[in-house]
């Protein structure tokens, strides 16, 4: 059910700080099987934790390095996307979801409250009576309505998820990969701040762009007809 354990977890983090330095990799795809993406985090594991452990040992913070991957990063989910998984997917860039998809954040049935940003992402991407219902009841809402809702950027059938996911990173990565980090950092600010300062941080990262080898023959390549050669530089 790939329950979110501390190994687990450990064991993600670490991955994508592997594919962070690999600069051969433009973008990455984080899935689970067809049945289940995760079933949410160990229960076990937190029936025994007590506030000043969780505190002191920051629980759950190691988290939020996956929403810090600098990469596009897609989540392709199918079957039970719930509690800290929802979270999780909520961390990536694009959600694909399998039509058996179920999403949830029902921690309020074990008498806690999302930690992962289950009260914060969500709020912002499904609005605020959306998220309260889904936080308040713990029901799960299928993949057709989390597309509805704006949680998910497509549907697709189970069998065929991971296919299409596939070929959203491999159109991704024809682009530049430092332009691509750098269009994804500008897309987080707009999610993470006013629009003021929204705006002058992408007029800021838009002029960056001109000081890059990529930019020019972009330009170069469109005016010329031709596909352009990107050095990610």
């Amino acid at each position: 059910m790939n329950v979110l354990s501390p190994a687990l977890m450990h064991e993600l983090v670490q991955a994508l700080s592997e594919f962070r330095d690999d600069k051969q990799i433009g973008a990455v795809i984080l899935t689970g099987s067809e049945k289940v993406f995760t079933a949410g985090a160990d229960i076990r594991n937190m029936m025994t934790k007590k506030f000043a452990d969780s505190y002191r040992d920051r629980f759950v913070a190691n988290w939020e390095e996956i929403a810090d991957f600098p990469k596009p990063l897609i989540a392709a989910v199918s079957g039970f996307v719930v509690g800290g998984g929802c979270e999780i997917s909520m961390m990536c860039d694009i959600i694909y979801a399998g039509e058996n998809a179920k999403f949830g954040q029902p921690e309020i049935a074990i008498g806690v409250i999302p930690g992962a940003g289950g009260t914060q992402r969500l709020t912002k991407l499904v609005g605020k009576s959306r998220a309260m219902e889904m936080v308040l009841t713990g029901k799960p809402i299928s993949a057709q309505e989390a597309e509805h809702w704006g949680l998910v950027s497509r549907v697709f059938p189970t069998d065929k998820l991971l296919d299409e996911a596939i070929k959203l990173c491999e159109k991704i990565c024809e682009h530049s990969k430092l332009i691509a980090s750098i269009a994804k950092q500008s897309v987080k600010n707009s999610f993470e701040t006013d629009l003021k300062n929204g705006l002058d941080e992408e007029k800021m990262l838009f002029y960056a762009c001109f000081a890059t080898e990529d930019k020019m023959e972009g330009m170069k390549a469109f005016v010329e007809k031709r596909k352009p050669i990107f050095k990610d530089s």
